[in-house]
């Protein structure tokens, strides 16, 4: 089978070992000579797969005690809504940072039940870098931002520092760095781009602050509904849960979390210093902000984006076109794209560049 260098922004890469392991419990899971898609998420062998998912996920990121770990669905799109029933009361105002579309969504959701104090934003340079030098107001509720921006290619890489509760969006680059958990209310994050398949959301929240809002919230938004079940209120995705198991399994067996951050580095400066290098291209963020996941990028020369994009076709990279809003190139390189693919994409840049430079 000819090797695709898998840059997509999400769903994105899987490891093949992960995909090998799921594809053959859709067919036969734990010799049980039935599909893990068609046993009852209640079986004794589906419940060790979520207690050993959570469980992945408190040692990867050395979650402190009092927090719970959630595995639910509707994606980050939800989280933004369940974040303002969770710890916004009606009518009071919370603090968000805008960085682009996705924190732009949660604004958006939170002004469902309050007020969205909007304390910093990128917004005039079209998301191109990330805020500094904001106050953060000590009667909110909590601070919510988004850690990396998966279109605009921008990421926070130091988090604010801050008096009231802080709350973070990280679908996109979770386990891709080391954090402190414990400076956190709640890190949530859609699976799809480091963890694994489209279809849950992982949820890390600290007990205790949970319940305090006075909303009437509904059934399947209140965290604590979840928390009470062990994520299984509902039917959990379960495909999703064990792909995603799989996947934290695989990080843990190459080192960890510190291990995939130097390899991610490594990974950004590779493609960072062609593009820095190289004549015919140009980063769209300013270079202290550039995310280490999400690499956006023009041509000098439009008018050799046709011979450009035939280029890299021919090499067998798939993902790299911008996001449909902005345009321009993006390369994405979570943790399962090998450096190997990186350097593809960098030879073709080089070639590129001999060509038509």
């Amino acid at each position: 089978m000819t090797k695709v260098h898998n840059f997509s922004a999400g769903p994105c890469i899987l490891p093949q070992e992960v995909l090998k392991k799921a594809s053959e419990a859709v067919v036969n899971f734990n010799n049980l000579n039935l599909s893990l898609i068609e046993i009852s998420h209640r079986s004794k062998d589906f419940v060790e797969v979520m207690e050993n998912a959570r469980n992945l996920v408190k040692e990867l990121l050395n979650v402190p005690e009092g927090y719970q770990v959630l595995f639910l669905q509707g994606g980050a799109s939800l989280g933004f809504l369940k974040t303002a029933y969770n710890f916004l009361p009606k009518g009071e105002t919370a603090a968000y940072i805008n960085t682009g579309t996705w924190a732009s969504k949660a604004i958006k959701e939170a002004e469902q039940l309050g007020k969205a104090n909007v304390i910093a934003s990128s917004e005039d340079k079209n998301f191109n870098y990330i805020p500094k030098g904001y106050g953060i107001p000590n009667d909110a509720k909590y601070l919510h931002f988004t850690s990396n921006n998966t279109i605009a290619g921008t990421q926070f890489k130091n988090f604010p520092i801050s008096r009231i509760p802080l709350i973070c969006d990280m679908s996109s680059d979770i386990f891709s760095k080391e954090i402190n958990v414990g400076d956190f209310d709640m890190i949530y994050a859609g699976a799809q781009k480091n963890m694994g398949p489209a279809g849950t959301t992982l949820y890390i929240v600290k007990e205790s602050a949970l319940g305090k809002t006075g909303n009437n919230i509904p059934t399947m938004l209140d965290l604590q509904t979840h928390i009470k079940k062990d994520s299984m209120f509902n039917t959990p995705p379960v495909f999703a849960i064990y792909v995603s198991m799989l996947t934290l399994e695989w990080l843990k067996g190459l080192g960890g979390v510190s291990v995939i951050e130097k390899m991610n580095q490594e990974k950004a400066d590779l493609l960072y210093n062609e593009i820095d290098r190289n004549g015919l291209f140009k980063g769209v963020v300013e270079k202290e902000d550039r995310s280490n996941m999400n690499a956006t990028f023009v041509l000098t020369n439009d008018s050799l984006k046709d011979q450009f994009d035939e280029m890299w076709q021919a090499a067998n990279i798939s993902g790299i076109k911008g996001h449909r809003s902005v345009g321009g190139y993006r390369a994405s390189m979570y943790n399962a794209l090998p450096k190997e693919s990186v350097q593809v994409l960098v030879d073709v840049m080089k070639s590129f560049e001999e060509k038509y430079g």
